[in-house]
């Protein structure tokens, strides 16, 4: 039974959570100016007197202001029309829908580490296709199935497979730490500014928490190719 339940984790588990990781980071890089608009971010500045009036449990109307990799995306109120910034990895934030009396301490990182994610992305979808084809390569018919067999071809897909979680992991912490400070400073600046500042705060969004979960779907893939490549290789 242990068998069994290895066999159905390797060939068929496996690549699944590879590809669910795969679109959890596409969808967490891409958004919100692409996709889902107002849905997930990276970071996000709404309106809120937690910071200003912690003591009142009033709902506050006011612009909310939507940041990702490559740009950004903002309505006026509550209710109102989202807009976004053309996606670049120069990415430059749109804050004109912020009051005048905001802290204008938010920028995007540098352009090298959109940049990154994407060489990463990229990486990490080609280790997708090999990892899977080797996975269920004694389904594929024998020509193929004896290329797919190749120890180059093991070992390059385990290189892919790492350089992606690598790269795509590295540069995420360091937009994560770009924007964490972010936050820090512009909550700040607003608790310093007391009755003459704006009801609004700054926090850290759900994008991040998708790669977070991405990357943990991410490892079971790569630790089943290593783990191939380790046997193959005669355990030397």
């Amino acid at each position: 039974m242990i068998a069994n339940v290895s066999k159905v984790a390797t060939l068929y588990l496996a690549p699944v959570l590879s590809l669910t990781s795969l679109i959890l980071l596409v969808l967490a890089y891409t958004a919100p100016t692409i996709i889902l608009h107002s849905r997930v971010s990276l970071l996000v500045v709404s309106p809120s007197l937690g910071l200003t009036n912690s003591s009142s449990s009033q709902p506050v109307d006011g612009p909310t202001l939507f940041l990702g990799a490559l740009g950004s995306c903002s309505r006026p109120d509550n209710k109102g029309p989202v807009t976004c910034t053309p996606s670049t990895f120069s990415a430059k934030y749109d804050l004109s829908a912020l009051p005048s009396n905001s802290p204008h301490l938010l920028t995007a990182p540098t352009a090298t580490t959109p940049v990154f994610i994407a060489i990463a992305l990229f990486l990490s979808t080609i280790f997708f296709v090999t990892f899977t084809m080797i996975s269920l390569r004694a389904n594929l018919g024998a020509k193929l199935s004896a290329m797919l067999d190749r120890r180059a071809l093991h070992t390059a897909s385990a290189w892919l497979g790492l350089l992606g979680f690598m790269i795509g992991l590295t540069s995420f912490l360091v937009i994560r730490m770009w924007f964490g400070k972010a936050v820090e400073d512009f909550n700040t600046a607003i608790v310093d500014g007391g009755d003459n500042a704006p009801p609004l705060i700054a926090q850290i969004s759900n994008g991040f928490t998708m790669v977070w979960v991405a990357y943990a779907f991410y490892g079971v893939p790569l630790v089943c190719t290593l783990a191939r490549l380790h046997v193959t290789a005669g355990g030397k």
